[in-house]
């Protein structure tokens, strides 16, 4: 089932929680390809310097404000692609980053992008996971509800929402300015992450490492 319009209005953090254990489908010209949401990262509008809308809306950004529930895909270290999921009010400028998937069919497919035959390399971590799944620069600002790009529950995948047990949080990775904000969520123990992260005694003291 595809997700309803009204998931992508709820709060960024609820989203991005939510989003974890549903599943992301891009039917493209070369096959359709699908996987498991485990990883994401909230970036809100107020108070979040490590976001694209900090500053206000700009030509770049633009597709980040609105309607929720499209796609907010942006180029980044002259290399990679990052597919974002819009977010809350229209206007607000506000999106949930996917940092990794579990490859779920097109697997094949996937490899042949990738160049590689190792699941790991395949969808942990938001640019690998772009290219794995064939997704273009010009699906920005496409509606996730209709078209070759969709956001569902498991469906025939099998894939179901994880309770939230199961989900931790930490602060992001790979930013400096917002660093402490703690708007990572991944599921517990999955080994398909973009980083692994060593525990201590709580979540709170959780070193992130490259995987």
């Amino acid at each position: 089932m595809i997700l309803p319009h009204s998931f992508f209005e709820k709060s960024t953090v609820a989203v991005a929680q939510a989003l974890l254990g549903t599943v992301l489908i891009h039917d493209a010209l070369e096959g359709p390809t699908s996987g498991r949401i485990i990883e994401t990262e909230a970036y809100l509008f107020k108070d979040d310097p490590a976001s694209h809308a900090y500053r206000g809306k700009t030509k770049r950004n633009a597709e980040m404000f609105g309607p929720p529930g499209r796609a907010y895909i942006y180029f980044i270290y002259g290399m990679y692609h990052c597919f974002n999921v819009v977010t809350g009010p229209e206007g607000t400028g506000q999106a949930v980053l996917v940092r990794a998937l579990e490859p779920l069919s097109g697997i094949e497919l996937m490899q042949m992008r990738r160049k590689t035959t190792d699941l790991k390399a395949l969808c942990s971590g938001p640019g690998k996971r772009v290219q794995a799944m064939g997704i273009m620069p010009s699906q920005n600002g496409s509606s996730l509800r209709c078209g070759p790009l969709t956001l569902c529950t498991g469906g025939k995948t099998g894939a179901k929402p994880m309770p939230k047990g199961d989900i931790v949080c930490t602060p992001r990775v790979g930013i400096t300015n917002g660093a402490e904000l703690r708007l990572r969520f991944y599921l517990k123990g999955h080994p398909l992450l973009s980083r692994r992260c060593i525990h201590a005694k709580s979540t709170r003291r959780a070193r992130c490492d490259l995987v």
